[in-house]
């Protein structure tokens, strides 16, 4: 080939790549051009000063910063059936713009699986994730004033533990362990969220609470933790905690014997590993989920956010929207038969 073509093909690929940064910038430009002056709503599926509540807040201080335009992020809190009443919204109701996000509870995420009800207004397979800020663990507690002091205990006396309504993990993660551990927990149902079930722990209105992520206690009560004051019964996780071992907590998989139990208890606590997810309504303009996506990971590596979260004692292990949403899929084509013993597992 003649090196008059060899100069005609380069100035064919420097064209190309011109074209393509060009077009690069373009669609950087118009991402910022559309956030620029513009809100983010941020839906938060839980009450005011819950450990999800807190994620939410210490998060959307910070994930601006990474969205191009800097839109300000607005946290409305939609309490209401285990974050169900925060879903129907953005599923049904929120313009699928990419200014609308919300942060759900993962028993509203595996809800139509385990407790499928004849209102359900949204799928939660369909919805985009954006990404999860942690991977959990959930314990069952009791407070300060309570006779119980370990699971052992639990097992031999009746214990009054407090709970959301139905979806909610402090509720089903109760019942679990009564089903599965041989726990006598008396269940008392409607509390708005864990910081009022602490405030009914002070009382002396209820023993403690199950399904309490680990975070979350830290974060809301961590002078119990220094203090002593909390008991911590036992620790639900795929894999134990390091820090929960360390301090002798023993595990759910000691207590739980039947070989069906395990498989559905497993399919049970796989939400955790989705733990603080954040999600947009189905039909949101993928460019956007994009720069949602790498500005939330882009967040969950930021020096200033993590000083942030380890001030409000936060637990950080970041997951990808993209293995979220693989996560998700394989949660629902869990079998038939593992299916139902986990519903049974979470009733009464």
């Amino acid at each position: 080939m003649s090196e008059k073509h060899h100069e005609a093909k380069r100035k064919i690929f420097a064209g190309a790549a011109l074209v393509m940064a060009s077009l690069a910038a373009t669609a950087q430009a118009a991402a910022a051009d559309f956030y620029t002056g513009k809100s983010i709503n941020f839906i938060v599926g839980g009450s005011p000063g819950g450990g999800y509540d807190t994620y939410s807040r210490t998060l959307a201080r910070h994930w601006s910063r990474f969205i191009p335009g800097k839109p300000s992020i607005i946290v409305k809190n939609q309490p209401g059936a285990g974050s169900g009443v925060a879903a129907g919204l953005l599923y049904n109701t929120a313009p699928k713009d990419g200014l609308w996000i919300g942060a759900l509870f993962p028993g509203a995420i595996i809800g139509p699986i385990l407790d499928p009800r004849p209102n359900m207004k949204f799928d939660p397979s369909k919805f985009i994730y954006i990404g999860s800020a942690d991977a959990g663990t959930r314990i069952c507690i009791t407070g300060p004033k309570s006779k119980i002091k370990t699971f052992e205990d639990a097992q031999k006396t009746k214990t009054i533990m407090g709970a959301s309504q139905a979806g909610g993990s402090t509720r089903d993660y109760a019942y679990m362990l009564n089903h599965t551990g041989g726990a006598k927990f008396d269940v008392v149902s409607g509390y708005k969220g864990s910081r009022a079930i602490f405030l009914a722990m002070e009382r002396g209105e209820v023993d403690g609470m199950c399904g309490l992520d680990w975070s979350s206690m830290k974060s809301q009560k961590g002078d119990w933790v220094r203090d002593g004051k909390v008991n911590i019964l036992v620790q639900a996780a795929l894999d134990p905690e390091p820090e929960l071992d360390k301090m002798k907590v023993p595990s759910i998989w000691k207590y739980i014997k039947n070989k069906d139990d395990i498989k559905a208890v497993k399919l049970i606590v796989s939400q955790q590993v989705f733990g603080r997810p954040y999600v947009a309504p189905p039909g949101t303009p993928a460019d956007r989920i994009k720069q949602l996506r790498d500005a939330f990971m882009a967040t969950m590596k930021d020096a200033r956010f993590l000083a942030d979260a380890k001030k409000a004692q936060l637990s950080i292990e970041a997951t990808p929207g993209d293995k979220v949403n693989k996560l998700i899929d394989d949660v629902f084509a869990a079998p038939k038969a593992v299916v139902e013993r986990a519903k049974s597992l979470i009733r009464k």
